[in-house]
């Protein structure tokens, strides 16, 4: 194989993504295949692409990626020399216009979407139709190919809730507000759903549903997430300080365990049947992610305080309260998926990388 991913990415990074491609999964049924991932450029999807690249220079898979991106410069500037590669075909376009490809794709996993609350703030549009229309043309396009499809939305679909449960399951459902421009992307997620619900009914296509939880890992040094913040601040060396009380408690899944979890619904899930992804791993406070952001260096002296002193002091979570955002996994642990990276691994892997990917 011309271009092996070990010498066009650094080894922290190969050594990372290369736990998806080893994990047990059956490989077997992606053998001979093309794999149609949208939204190629981003976080979630770069993985999983490198991930079954990987899966070819190591067993001889012989999957082919179709990579659907928006813009190409980005794209030669993130993949670099491994676009050379035989097994890789960029596949320029915006999500939201017909995929025009004379290339079938055997399986397809739809990743593509505006994720970024800066986006929600001053893209509604562009955010709620890379979900509405984009996943409309997406669905079309599997229909044609018949194409084992995946749609990955989000844990943001189940809106606010008031169960009096410590964690969201499947069935639950909250209240969005649809009047409001910032339930762009939870409103857009819910619809996509129903949409890949409508393909399956009237056209017999084979749609999975994945909810992922907060996918965390290496990301940009100006990353707007609270989580990449607190990694950035790791890499610079710089103290952690809270503006607030940190007392949001959330499900976070680190992206690789989060990309083995995606090929496993991908590939044995049920049709048109949600899974939550998350691990009891890594549910904790925002204020506990910091504090395990600054445990994990010890050796760099890092603290975390608070820019408030009354935020110091640890909140009891009330039942009465709205239901955090911890998602029960049971569905998918049953499918044979458990999570391996713990927080604090996690949070050392993707400093590691982001200081190399800044040194470079």
């Amino acid at each position: 194989m011309t271009y092996p991913i070990t010498d066009t990415i650094h080894e922290y990074i190969y050594n990372d993504i290369r736990t998806v491609a080893d994990a047990e999964l059956p490989w077997e049924k992606l053998k001979n295949k093309t794999v149609l991932i949208t939204g190629a450029n981003g976080f979630i999807a770069y993985y999983l692409t490198l991930s079954i690249l990987i899966r070819n220079d190591l067993y001889g898979d012989n999957i082919t990626v179709l990579a659907l991106v928006r813009n190409k410069e980005k794209a030669e500037k993130r993949f670099g020399d491994i676009l050379k590669r035989d097994d890789i075909r960029l596949l320029v376009q915006d999500v939201c216009e017909d995929i025009d490809t004379p290339i079938k794709s055997d399986y397809v996993i739809h990743s593509a979407s505006q994720a970024s609350a800066y986006f929600f703030e001053h893209d509604p549009v562009g955010t709620i139709d890379a979900n509405l229309t984009g996943t409309y043309k997406v669905l079309s396009y599997a229909r044609k190919c018949q194409a084992v499809t995946l749609f990955v939305s989000s844990l943001k679909v189940y809106g606010t809730l008031h169960t009096g449960k410590p964690k969201i399951s499947e069935e639950d459902i909250g209240y969005l507000d649809p009047t409001s421009y910032k339930n762009c992307y939870a409103q857009g997620k819910r619809a996509s759903e129903t949409l890949c619900a409508s393909f399956h009914q009237q056209y017999g296509l084979s749609v999975k549903i994945a909810r992922p939880s907060y996918i965390y890992g290496a990301s940009s040094l100006d990353d707007d997430r609270v989580w990449a913040q607190f990694i950035a601040n790791v890499v610079r060396n710089e103290n952690i300080l809270l503006k607030s009380a940190g007392t949001p408690y959330r499900s976070f899944c680190y992206v690789t365990d989060t990309a083995t979890a995606l090929l496993k619904i991908l590939l044995d899930g049920k049709d048109v049947f949600p899974y939550n992804i998350a691990t009891e791993l890594s549910d904790v406070t925002i204020r506990n992610f910091a504090r395990t952001a600054v445990e994990a260096f010890p050796e760099r002296n890092l603290t975390l305080s608070f820019a408030n002193k009354e935020d110091e002091i640890e909140r009891t979570v009330s039942i009465m309260d709205k239901t955090p955002e911890i998602l029960d996994s049971t569905r998918l642990n049953e499918l044979g998926w458990t999570a391996k990276v713990s927080l604090t691994e996690g949070i050392q892997r993707a400093v590691k990388i982001v200081e190399i990917q800044n040194l470079s």
